[in-house]
């Protein structure tokens, strides 16, 4: 059969593994750290390429989770809530879990052990589900909800990313969604080139929180090299522009990374860390502190579920 799953341990890192045997495709996600996209591994000219920066072992992990968030799922919000507090039906609520800086950030889910709830292997895809149940352990966010993350391995060479939310609640809660992968084709960020339909930028104080004001960029509109360029900044993804709503590649290796997602993730977070390694390229439902800005903010109804859609399809050879 073409596609098949399998398990092991890598340096102390527990991990499914989704395979494509014709195209020598290898996905890997890590349970027991917030069901995190470890690994999707494919071939090129130059050999295998995982263009997913990852953490080496367990004991790395420990380290850096909670500093970088590589690869985390952002829930029940994205990026900072300003000073960790919002109001919500008229009650304040404080997250007990803080940034250096005083914000809460990329959400509580993070580091929370997930669940096999189900695999699946066809001829046409091989798909894993994971499961957390959050029963309001922090006290900025006393609510219940549970959080499923689907990864499908399809032909193609494409990843499906499906996250579905389920109000658990005996009322409505707020609620936002989001990536945070890095990306990397294994040489330095400033030789490589993004493309992305820009409809604005979200305007920034110095705590990265928004302003309220956008303001226009349209830098990479058409296909531009990112050079020195550093970014942390949030864009707003113009509608009309069709899929897909980003584009990373190198054009000298000749792959390409196509970002395809529905209506559900009208926001794109990018980051140049400082080693220019790699680059955080993250697909958002709502912009950073939407808990007290709104913007974006989903209202979720008792007993509702909310499914958000990505696909990340990589091209090689000539056509990346």
């Amino acid at each position: 059969m073409r596609f098949r799953i399998s398990h092991s341990v890598t340096n102390g890192i527990s991990l499914v593994h989704l395979h494509d045997e014709e195209l020598a495709i290898t996905v890997s996600i890590a349970p027991d750290h917030g069901a995190m996209l470890h690994a999707f591994i494919v071939k090129t000219s130059d050999g295998p390429c995982n263009v997913i920066s990852n953490y080496s072992s367990e004991e790395e992990i420990g380290r850096q989770l909670n500093r970088s968030y590589k690869s985390s799922k952002l829930s029940p919000f994205p990026c900072r809530i300003h000073q960790a507090k919002y109001s919500w039906d008229g009650v304040s609520y404080e997250f007990a879990n803080k940034f250096p800086d005083g914000t809460a950030i990329h959400g509580l889910l993070f580091n929370k052990p997930f669940s096999i709830r189900e695999e699946t292997v066809t001829d046409f895809m091989a798909s894993a589900a994971f499961e957390y149940n959050y029963k309001g352990e922090d006290a900025g966010y006393p609510f219940q909800y549970n959080c499923t993350i689907r990864y499908t391995l399809l032909p193609n060479q494409t990843l499906q990313l499906q996250t579905s939310l389920t109000n658990h609640d005996q009322k409505a809660i707020p609620m936002a969604d989001g990536w945070h992968p890095y990306f990397r084709f294994n040489s330095p960020i400033d030789e490589c080139q993004l493309q992305f339909p820009s409809a604005g930028t979200v305007e920034f104080n110095r705590q990265l929180i928004p302003t309220g004001n956008i303001l226009p960029f349209d830098s990479f509109n058409e296909t531009k090299t990112i050079g020195s360029l550093e970014l942390d900044n949030c864009f707003l993804i113009d509608p009309a522009a069709g899929q897909p709503v980003c584009v990373f590649s190198h054009p000298i290796k000749k792959i390409a990374l196509r970002f395809i997602t529905d209506e559900q993730y009208p926001y794109l977070q990018i980051y140049t860390p400082p080693d220019r390694q790699s680059i955080a390229i993250e697909n958002l439902s709502a912009a950073p502190d939407c808990f007290n800005n709104k913007i974006g903010l989903l209202l979720l109804e008792p007993g509702v579920e909310k499914t958000f859609t990505l696909h990340y399809e990589i091209i090689t050879g000539e056509t990346a």
